[in-house]
């Protein structure tokens, strides 16, 4: 038994724990080989940071020879998580779940081991939920009650609104509350948004086992307003991401995420995260920490190498004022620039393009372009925003 260890696993990056603190520590400390799980819904092709922080607690788990299970949501994902949406998810449907997720276990490697002395576990939760027969449905529908459900922060606001609320959209807890039942675990790690979906596991397990599951919920990596990483802030860290997009996402990150980006996204010893934030405080010079910060998640992915290339080209490319020796090539001789940013998917329509245009955020040959018009000739250097370069060709 390592208390350093088991310490660290219930206080770094944890925002809760249920029921309490104490109970998890003594299970941990009781010898008892636990059984948990983290669910992950694949509304996307790959998974990204946000999943990685909690992967990295499982991983916590597994070196201290516990039972994990990496669980897709193969049946969930085609209701839709409800979780701080304010309109109802597009559904998907099975056939896009199963492309969505089939990189997750490749991708989820570099943090969970799948194989040696033991293993992660992959799952599919439709295997049970696509079984159950109405009547079995409403069987488990009868541990809740509607005003339970209602409690949602999220359905709160939509009725608060006058938004519609989907009854698909109100199973949904119903439905990932019942994995727990169906794999009978003891715990369940996710993030902090996740709490009541985990709870809602944790009451079924009461009522349909008579059995305590323990819910641990990570801290989320936010800005200093609260926010969540996202597409729309183009700050987003998938796993699938080339070295290079990482550092560069990770250096547009505010100053108010270093520390918890050490915490959270490293495996930086706590007393060197302790450290970062002295320095912080001492007056150092942010941008130096955050080098350190995009390194040490930059290598986790990709290793020490590409972590080290990558940091002396954004230092060529950014610091220097250079622009990359590397960059995408496009044919679109004689076209104009939007043509070109389309050609090489740095915006998603024309109006995207000019948009950028107009907001100042497009140069040619390190001139700010005026007109999404333009015209662009072999050789010219496109660049958009603070990373995105490409070459006419």
């Amino acid at each position: 038994m390592d208390e350093k260890k088991i310490k660290e696993l219930l206080t770094r990056g944890v925002e809760n724990i249920f029921p309490t603190k104490k109970f998890l520590e003594d299970a941990l400390k009781s010898g008892k080989k636990l059984t948990l799980y983290l669910g992950i819904d694949p509304t996307g092709p790959s998974l990204h940071l946000g999943h990685a922080i909690s992967l990295m607690k499982l991983s916590h788990f597994q070196a201290l020879g516990h039972k994990i299970i990496m669980l897709i949501g193969s049946f969930t994902a085609m209701i839709g998580d409800p979780t701080d949406k304010l309109a109802t998810r597009k559904p998907l449907t099975r056939e896009q779940v199963l492309k969505n997720c089939e990189n997750y276990k490749k991708q989820a490697s570099a943090l969970i081991k799948f194989d040696g002395e033991n293993p992660a576990e992959l799952k599919f939760n439709s295997d049970w939920l696509d079984k159950l027969t109405f009547k079995e449905i409403v069987e488990i529908a009868g541990n809740l009650t509607v005003p339970q459900l209602l409690e949602r922060d999220m359905f709160q606001q939509r009725l608060k609104e006058g938004k519609t609320i989907g009854l698909h959209e109100f199973l949904y807890p119903l439905m990932q509350g019942y994995d727990s039942v169906a794999m009978d675990v003891n715990g369940e790690i996710g993030g902090n948004d996740q709490t009541f979906n985990m709870l809602v596991g944790r009451d079924l397990m009461k009522s349909m086992r008579g059995k305590e599951k323990f819910v641990l919920a990570n801290k989320l990596l936010v800005d200093t307003t609260g926010k969540k990483m996202g597409k729309s802030e183009g700050n987003m860290i998938t796993l699938d991401d080339s070295a290079e997009e990482m550092f560069g996402k990770v250096m547009s990150w505010t100053d108010g995420m270093i520390v918890s980006g050490f915490e959270l996204c490293t495996r930086e010893p706590m007393n060197v995260v302790a450290a970062m934030e002295k320095r912080l405080s001492a007056g150092e010079n942010p941008r130096d920490l955050k080098l350190e910060l995009a390194a040490a998640i930059v290598e986790i992915y990709h290793g020490e190498k590409a972590a080290g290339e990558a940091h002396e080209n954004f230092i060529n490319t950014f610091s220097k004022k250079e622009t990359p020796d590397e960059m995408l090539e496009v044919v679109a001789d004689g076209g104009t620039v939007t043509e070109a940013l389309i050609l090489a998917k740095f915006v998603s329509s024309k109006s995207d393009a000019r948009r950028n245009v107009e907001q100042g955020g497009v140069k040619v040959n390190g001139e700010v372009v005026e007109s999404a018009d333009a015209i662009v000739k072999r050789g010219d250097v496109i660049q958009k925003g603070k990373r995105h370069f490409l070459r006419i060709k």
